[in-house]
């Protein structure tokens, strides 16, 4: 939601600078009404499209300002052969998850699909290398399962008789 201010005021001036011109071509009055009436309703038709635009996963290919991204977490996923691979994708450099979709390839997939199943084995998260870039290097998978966390340290000290001899304790 924190884009569509930043978004909205291009669009607002444009609209205010279109209907400036109108008002002062020499045209007749109806052509000048017509005018600045589309540029008002250009307004609020703007809003409501970014609006709307909100709930819908993004097209890899469209992230122009996070495309420098090495990696992302994957938050969580689904497929649907045909159309697409949706994705709920963790940016480092952003604070918020967001929602993208890759173009359907079924090797993609079927990566993706191992990636998460290592990562519950693994207990542990699935990595995208390279989200925004269309790689075509084969070599290394898109999609990867981080390795096992370690286990956390113990809480306290061994029992006394860890630190004896065995010779000295009898």
């Amino acid at each position: 939601m924190n884009e569509i201010p930043t978004f909205l005021v291009p669009v607002v001036l444009l609209c205010a600078l279109l209907a400036s011109i109108g008002i002062w071509a020499p045209r007749r009055l109806t052509i000048k009404a017509v005018a600045v009436a589309a540029a008002v309703g250009m307004m609020p038709l703007g809003y409501a499209a970014m609006a709307a635009l909100l709930s819908r996963p993004k097209p890899v290919k469209l992230e122009w300002w996070l495309n420098g991204a090495n990696e992302a977490t994957v938050l969580g996923s689904t497929m649907r052969e045909g159309q697409g691979i949706y994705i709920y994708l963790q940016l480092d450099s952003t604070s918020e998850p967001r929602s993208y979709v890759l173009p359907w390839d079924r090797q993609l997939a079927e990566e993706l699909q191992q990636a998460l199943q290592e990562a519950e084995d693994n207990q542990s998260a699935v990595q995208m290398r390279l989200p925004f870039e269309p790689s075509y290097d084969d070599r290394e998978p898109k999609f990867y399962a981080l390795p096992q966390p370690a286990l956390p340290p113990k809480n306290g000290l061994p029992p006394p008789e860890y630190y004896q001899h065995p010779e000295q304790a009898a």
